[in-house]
């Protein structure tokens, strides 16, 4: 006999007939026979092995919703929808072989135009094959306007209408998965991580994806590994060292399920079992590794996107009321039964009818040698006694509170279904339906004009559900799963959360993680940087790798992991952890400190020496040394020292409005009226030995003793008038120092005009210049009665000290500035206390025999 290439036998295939018949093609089996395909011998004389619960449970539920679609009269009334269903193996010559022969129609014929539709060809295929498979469809198909609806191929590449427009999909696009996965990495702050992917457009477009996602937001990928199906065994191994040896501790891996069960056992086989896995939907919800006791250690706590979860009420029913005797041509079922009940159902039992509707010698003989391949133990394990059930079984099959893929093949049938009443009700033109026919449209000519109407479809599900195509995609729903440890110490999937869309919703406490816990695992590549320091990166390395630097003073971070530190405000200064900004301390010259102490010790002392000498020369006022020289003007002088001494005082403490106005007042006048006694001396002495010579008698009568009170206050009243003049104009106000920002800012009294200060000083230095050159000419008079030597030595300590002043004052910092001026006020008064008055009092108290005016005028006699 002639047949087409890629008809399968009866054990490949099943079917009903009926008005209109769907096409499926599932991967029932997962392990093709050790045969090459080549167009030499057909592949399907040697059939597939390793029957997969969950696409047998797919290929029920289509059947189960055609039953529910011909027993509804108000959809696709008058027309009874069958089924034609393959076994594709997972394989993608053999899907497309499957494909062939649904679309070829009568397999009976060698006519190469027979590949067109015709009546006996299925105008729409529910498919079950990965993307792969699903785009080598797509293309094969399209030129005959065959749409194809898939519950399992997420490729974000099959949303091409140009490329496939044909394709339609209940299962969301693999885009959605991705970008969830990379949220919940940023989530739980998983910055480390290694990703383990397919290597087919599954996989590698899921890593585009992710790797897009996580770009900005600070996760890394330590490892990108891929793994093939046609060497998955090496693949494993490979991939299994690479976790063994990498620091993440979170493993991301976008593979089918038979590849993670490999790569489960080789990282068995190596005890790695304390990463955390997250998982895309081809495995998170897969029976096959659950019940696995072999990768309970490795798979405990996977956290993972699944197929969104649902109840078709009846199916369990369904699936339970399944019974080899009632299903002769159901080879898939038999194989099931045999390996569920581990009894052998033989061909010749005479309570089972035949298995294929053709009675051949040719096919008997086909099954019998299929089934020997397919079961090699068969002949030593006991025949089944036809009494067993599938009532009562509880396992994954009969397990229908959370359907996936199994529901998203029913709602392919729907959609198929809806797609079909749309079709054949309301044709283009709008004509009535005939009165023969309650369609518009024969049901052997609906394939060109179906794709129009499926990309319309929109109707609510038995059960509520609204459903609709955006172009080949449905709206994003996912579940997301965890796999918990038991009390038994088994496996079990429990439902956590939702991902509509873009949004996750998260019941995180219900999380049982990897470590057995409900703490978050961490992997991360470098720990965050604590608060008070920031992050540095690697040179080289991915920007997850870096060290933790300590914030510089005066900036501060309060968070954990900053990329870089702040400065802190004007005024305020980082803590000793460079965690807050605290207020700077204002930093002043105060008496509390050693330096302020130490200050005004010095001034205190230099005002006390000055009150004893005064009290000295008030006792001795009526001696020649007391009195020689103006003894007013001594003790005017000595005043005027004792303000100095005092003035000092002011500058100490903490400046405010009127303290900054008195200290620079009162070291102006004091030193001025200081100056001015001196001065006036100088030329007292100058006037008088001047007078003593021939024809200078009438000299003194000007420097008489009103003219030098006079003299004095006139000096003064100018250095009185300046300091009103720029005290009232623009006078010195407390300032904060910010010039040298650190943990202290600086309270002085800032010169709000530079040139009052600079006047102020100019007038002291004019006096004491002149002071200083009045008694230089003075110094060669007769050294018993003669002060102006003194008076010069004085001055030019006082000249030297201030000149040494302006550049110190200039250089130094904050309140230094201010001990500075201080030291100086000291140092020029004790200067002058000391050269002027100490030989005096030398005299008064040590030698008193000197104290007498004639020795003062044994040099020179006056």
């Amino acid at each position: 006999m002639c047949s087409r290439w890629g008809s399968p036998i009866e054990e490949s295939s099943q079917g009903q007939d009926g008005d209109i018949v769907i096409g499926g093609l599932f991967p029932l089996h997962y392990r093709t026979p050790d045969l090459d395909i080549d167009f030499v011998k057909p592949p399907h004389y040697n059939p597939c092995t390793g029957l997969q619960i969950e696409p047998l449970m797919s290929m029920y539920a289509m059947e189960f919703a055609l039953e529910e679609i011909n027993s509804n009269p108000s959809l696709l009334p008058g027309v009874r929808l069958s089924y034609r269903i393959l076994d594709s193996c997972g394989r993608h010559p053999w899907a497309l072989l499957g494909a062939l022969s649904l679309v070829g129609g009568d397999s009976s014929t060698c006519n190469s135009m027979a590949v067109l539709p015709s009546s006996h060809s299925v105008p729409v295929i529910i498919d079950g094959d990965a993307s792969r498979s699903a785009m080598i469809l797509s293309r094969t198909l399209a030129p005959f306007f065959i749409p194809m609806i898939s519950y399992l191929a997420s490729c974000p590449c099959l949303s091409d209408r140009l490329q496939y427009p044909n394709f339609f999909r209940t299962i969301p696009s693999n885009i959605y998965q991705a970008k969830a996965m990379a949220r919940l990495a940023i989530r739980f702050n998983w910055s480390w991580i290694g990703a383990v992917f397919a290597d087919h457009e599954y996989g590698r477009l899921a890593s585009q994806v992710f790797q897009e996602e996580i770009r900005e937001s600070g996760v890394c990928v330590e490892f990108s590994e891929f793994l093939r199906r046609e060497t998955i065994k090496e693949d494993a191994i490979r991939v299994a060292t690479t976790i063994q040896h990498s620091t993440a501790r979170v493993i991301l891996i976008f593979c089918w399920y038979t590849d993670v069960e490999e790569l489960f056992l080789q990282l068995a086989k190596i005890n790695v079992t304390d990463r955390q896995f997250l998982a895309s939907e081809a495995w998170s919800t897969s029976s096959d590794l659950l019940h696995n006791v072999a990768l309970t250690k490795v798979a405990s706590g996977v956290l993972g996107v699944a197929i969104r979860s649902a109840g078709i009420p009846g199916f369990e029913q369904f699936l339970r009321r399944l019974h080899p005797s009632d299903r002769p041509g159901d080879f898939f079922l038999r194989e099931f039964w045999e390996k569920e009940f581990g009894c052998s159902l033989s061909t010749t039992q005479s309570k089972a009818t035949p298995l294929s509707r053709s009675d051949s010698s040719t096919k008997t003989n086909i099954s019998t040698a299929s089934h020997a391949n397919r079961f090699p133990l068969a002949a030593s394990i006991p025949l089944c006694s036809g009494r067993e059930t599938l009532e009562g079984v509880q396992n994954s099959f009969t397990d229908t509170s959370h359907l996936r893929a199994a529901y998203n093949a029913y709602l392919a049938v729907y959609a198929a279904a809806h797609g079909l009443h749309s079709l054949l009700l309301c044709p283009d033109d709008g004509s009535s339906p005939t009165d023969n026919s309650s369609t518009c449209s024969p049901p052997y000519n609906i394939t060109p004009k179906l794709l129009e109407h499926l990309n319309k479809v929109n109707f609510t599900t038995p059960h509520g559900e609204r459903f609709f195509f955006e172009g080949a995609d449905i709206p994003a729903v996912y579940d997301l799963v965890n796999w918990k440890t038991t009390p038994d110490g088994s496996l079990d999937i429990f439902t956590i959360g939702r991902l509509v869309g873009s949004y996750i919703h998260l019941n995180e406490s219900a999380i049982q993680w990897s470590t057995g816990s409900t703490q978050v695992p961490i992997s991360v590549c470098s720990e965050s940087c604590p608060p008070g320091t920031r992050r540095a990166n690697r040179k080289g390395e991915p920007v997850c790798c870096f060290d933790c630097i300590p914030c510089a003073d005066g900036e501060v971070s309060n968070e954990t992991g900053s990329l870089q530190c702040k400065r802190c405000p004007i005024e305020f200064w980082s803590n000793p952890g460079h965690t807050a900004c605290i207020p700077c301390k204002v930093d002043f010259l105060s008496f509390n400190e050693t330096m302020g102490i130490v200050l005004t010790t010095a001034a205190v002392s230099g005002a006390a020496v000055t009150t004893a000498v005064f009290v000295v020369f008030l006792h001795h006022r009526h001696t020649p040394v007391v009195r020689a020289n103006n003894s007013e003007l001594s003790f005017l002088l000595l005043l005027s020292l004792k303000l100095c001494f005092l003035c000092a005082l002011v500058f100490i403490g903490r400046p405010s409005v009127w303290s900054c106005r008195l200290q620079q007042a009162a070291f102006g006048i004091s030193f001025v009226l200081c100056v001015s006694c001196l001065q006036v001396k100088t030329i007292v002495v100058l006037a008088a030995f001047r007078s003593a010579r021939p024809g200078g008698g009438g000299l003194m009568k000007w420097f008489g003793t009103s003219q030098q009170r006079g003299s004095v206050c006139f000096y003064t009243c100018i250095q009185v008038v300046i300091c009103v003049i720029w005290l009232s104009l623009s006078p010195p106000t407390p300032h904060h120092d910010l010039g040298f920002q650190g943990s202290k800012v600086n309270l002085e009294c800032a010169m709000s005009s530079v040139v009052g200060f600079a006047v102020v000083l100019g007038y002291i230095g004019f006096l004491a210049c002149l002071c200083l050159l009045l008694a230089f000419l003075a110094r060669k008079l007769p050294d018993n009665f003669n002060e102006a030597k003194f008076i010069t030595f004085s001055m030019l300590i006082f000249c030297a000290v201030w000149v040494a002043f302006v550049p110190a004052y200039i250089s130094s910092p904050g309140k230094y500035s201010v001990a500075v001026e201080i030291f100086a006020i000291l140092a020029s008064s004790y200067g002058l206390l000391l050269c002027i008055f100490a030989p005096k009092c030398f005299i008064i108290l040590l030698r008193p025999e000197r104290n007498t005016k004639k020795h003062l005028m044994a040099r020179y006699k006056i």
